[in-house]
This record gives structure tokens, C-alpha cells and sequence, in this order.
């Protein structure tokens, strides 16, 4: 069909692809990756959206997974799910809390189709975990000539296409990896910052999975603290008012009408800072995992984010610190700061070293360049590699420096597209020509 044109989540990327294909099974994905070719077009797979760079966007043909969902087989003894690439994460646990399973580890939004949140190195936090590309297990991929292929561990396609930006073919079903459904015991309460800096190992290692935020101008900040615990075990969820209050009225309906009056108001976007971080309260509960991990976010607002070295996050942190005040352009939004397990993963953001995430965001339609690029530099020169889905100013060179196995994706990207099928100009701006 014809293209019109399409946004990204945050509305900050808009493209008008040529054509728009909507597969419904693998034969179309087939005959989009031939129609490409055919015209002379590029092609970009696309998801949900919730990516903050360009990756999804073209001005060639478009393929839109939402039409190819669903689960094509599962397994309880083996604890694998084979799911096809247009599914997203919020029905995919539904269906594995059905049979008892769980993804071991999750972000915090669940809207994302499962092949783009993987693609992207979509993580969640736990000191002794990895991304969701750490839980797959096999790949079936259309290539640039129609071929269909399936790659699992040792495979270089299956290395290099578990995060592989869409650069190396159309992925079409992904296999995953589970683990036994469990419940989570969550303690979530606002702590000193200035406590949670002086102890930052002990804390981001002192639970399964720990994370926390801190609003710019406030002395607070919010721990959220999860404990696995068997499915019957855990402590009582929230009240249906008390989540209607603290998720739907103050995180998301008061948070962003705050956000809107800085916006307009950049005088008063300190001091709404601090009133934001001072309204933090409290909870304790328990539900099944997903139901934790995942939040609703209905505040639009753009993000980048960065991966260090564990062992560099607390000078990272106080860096920011420093930044923050002398912006000229106030921040609305918390920075949330999480960990992951080194893996090994070609490109993963956490590829061969304990890692910390540091998220900072904006408001969407508030500046942000400016902070953006100062807390870039800061993160780089830590050696943080920038989240592939988030905004980030390094180029194919800079980045080649961050990942020991960047040429070898690289290779395989030339073996499998050597035409440039798959391509587009961000992508040849993150990871260089194909040829």
C-alpha cells in the first residue's frame, strides 16, 4: 500500500516510505524483500515505534510487522517459546504467564514488538542478568535474496543479528529461552541521593533487580528494589484506587501537566523539579513478574542512554551532577540509572563487562540538544557505548572503537546484503558502508 507518513512514539521522527508492506506470513516478507529489490528501493523492518533515532525510518519501502503475531509453539519443558517477529512483549508474557513461564529479565515498556526490542538491545536491570538478546536462542531471517535461513549459537548470522539493528535481513520468528513464572516482592520508597551514591555497588547488587531515579534539582531519589519470590509467596498487589492514583493520576496525568507548565514556563521548571521529587512516596507489593517490570507511559518525552563500566558509574553520576545546574535549558524529566551482566553478544550494550545504564531524558518539545551532547561527552569518555534505539552523537568510527566484535558484524553484513538492501542513511552513519 501507499506509504503516508509515519512517527516514531515520541513524534520526533516522521519518514513517508514509497510503499508499506504488511506481511501476514513469511511468504510476504519473501515477495516485500523481492518487490524492494525489484524497484531499486531499500527496505527497513519496523515495529512499534518506541526507537528514538531514525532506524525505522525510509523514504523506500516500509515492512510492517504488526500483521505477522502470535506464537507458534511452545514448550514447557524446555521452557521455549518460538514466537513470530510482529508480536509484542505485553501479549507474549500474557501467553507465557498461561503456561506458567516468564521472560527472565524485561524493561519497563512492553509495547515494543519482540524482534525490535531485541534489535535495539532493549535491556531491563539486574546485577547478574542480561538483555533480551541474552534470552534467545535461534533466529529465522529473510536475507536480501529472498533466501530464508535459521541460525542459532555459533552461527555468525545468529552472533550478529541478535542485536542487529534490522541491517541483516527481515527476522520473522525468534526463539526464546524461559524460565518458570515468578512473582516479584517490590519495595519501592524515596532515599537521600546523596546515601544511595555513598554505597552505589552495594545497592544495584543487593537485590535481583534494582534500579532508581533521580528528578535534576531535587535531594531525593526513587529506589525501586525487586525481590523474585515464588508465585504464591508474594506480597499482596496494589488496590485497583491505588494504582488508578499513584500510576494514572500522579506518574502520569499530575507528572505531565508539570512538564508542560516547565515547557512553557522554563522559569519554573526548578522549582516544579523539586516539588516533583518531593512528592515521592512509598509502596510495597508483590505480582507476577511482568506485571512489575512493565509501567505505562503515557508522558511523551525523548530519551538517550548510555552504558558504562560498572566500575565508572559513580563518577559519571556526580559529572551529571555538575551538568545538570549549568544548563541554560531546564530538565523535566528523572534520569534513571540500572545495571546488566556483562554478555557476549556482538553488539550488546553490556558486551564483555559488568554494566550501568544511565537514562536521561526530556520532555518532549522542551530543548534537549544541549544536554544531550554534554552528558554524551561526559558518558563517552567513560567508554559508555550509547543505547542503539536512543539518541547519541557517535558516528560508525567511534563506535567501532567501543565493540571488540563491531567488524565482525560488519562482515557478516557484507556476506549477507551485499547490495545495501537493508540500508539506510543511520545506519550508515552507526555502522558505516556496506561495501
Amino acid at each position: 500500500m501507499g506509504g503516508g507518513t509515519w512517527h516514531n512514539w515520541a513524534g520526533t521522527v516522521a519518514a513517508r516510505p514509497a510503499r508499506v508492506h504488511l506481511p501476514r506470513g513469511v511468504d510476504d516478507v519473501v515477495a516485500a524483500v523481492r518487490a524492494a529489490s525489484a524497484a531499486g528501493a531499500t527496505l527497513r523492518p519496523r515495529g512499534s515505534g518506541h526507537s528514538f533515532t531514525p532506524l525505522a525510518a525510509t523514504d523506500g519501502h516500509a515492512l510492517d510487522l504488526r500483521g505477522w503475531t502470535g506464537i507458534e509453539s511452545l514448550d514447557t519443558t524446555t521452557a521455549r517459546v518460538r514466537v513470530r517477529a510482529g508480536t509484542t512483549l505485553r501479549a507474549l508474557n500474557a501467553v507465557l504467564d498461561a503456561h506458567g513461564l516468564a521472560l527472565a529479565n524485561l524493561g519497563d515498556i512492553d509495547a515494543q514488538t519482540v524482534a525490535g526490542a531485541v534489535a535495539t538491545g532493549t535491556h531491563g536491570t539486574g546485577a547478574r542478568l542480561g538483555g533480551l538478546a541474552t534470552q534467545v536462542v535461534a533466529l529465522d531471517l529473510v536475507l536480501a535474496d529472498g533466501t530464508r535461513v535459521a541460525c542459532s549459537a555459533g552461527d555468525d548470522l545468529f552472533e550478529a543479528a541478535r542485536v542487529g539493528l534490522g541491517a541483516l535481513g527481515v527476522v520473522t520468528h525468534l526463539t526464546l529461552q524461559c524460565v518458570p513464572a515468578f512473582a516479584l516482592h517490590a519495595v519501592e520508597r524515596p532515599e537521600p541521593l546523596d546515601d544511595v551514591l555513598a554505597d552505589l555497588d552495594g545497592l544495584l547488587t543487593g537485590e535481583d533487580h534494582v534500579e532508581f531515579y533521580w528528578f535534576p534539582y531535587g535531594a531525593q531519589a526513587l529506589v525501586k528494589r525487586n525481590r523474585r519470590v515464588p508465585v504464591g509467596e508474594a506480597p499482596a498487589p496494589l488496590s485497583a484506587a491505588r494504582r488508578f492514583l499513584e500510576y494514572d493520576v500522579l506518574e502520569n496525568a499530575a507528572f505531565g501537566t508539570l512538564c508542560r507548565v516547565g515547557r512553557a514556563l522554563p522559569r519554573a521548571a526548578v522549582p516544579l523539579g523539586r516539588v516533583a521529587a518531593g512528592v515521592l512516596s512509598a509502596r510495597e507489593y508483590g505480582d507476577r513478574s511482568h506485571r512489575v517490570f512493565a509501567t505505562t507511559r503515557r508522558v511523551r518525552f525523548v530519551e538517550s542512554e548510555w552504558a558504562v563500566p560498572r566500575e565508572r558509574l559513580a563518577e559519571v553520576l556526580d559529572d551529571l551532577r555538575r551538568l545538570v545546574p549549568r544548563l541554560e535549558h531546564p530538565v523535566l524529566f528523572p534520569v534513571e540509572v540500572r545495571v546488566a551482566a556483562a554478555d557476549d553478544v556482538w553488539l550488546s550494550t553490556a558486551h564483555g563487562r559488568d554494566t550501568a545504564y544511565v537514562a536521561i531524558h526530556q520532555y518532549v518539545g522542551a530543548p534537549r540538544a544541549e544536554y544531550f551532547a554534554a552528558f554524551g561527552a561526559v558518558a563517552a569518555a567513560a567508554g559508555g557505548r550509547p543505547h542503539w534505539g536512543k539518541e547519541h552523537h557517535l558516528d560508525a568510527a567511534a563506535l567501532a572503537q567501543r565493540y571488540p566484535r563491531f567488524d565482525d558484524v560488519r562482515r557478516v553484513r557484507r556476506e549477507v546484503d551485499p547490495g545495501g538492501l537493508f540500508t539506510d542513511p543511520y545506519l550508515e552513519h552507526v555502522l558505516g558502508p556496506v561495501s
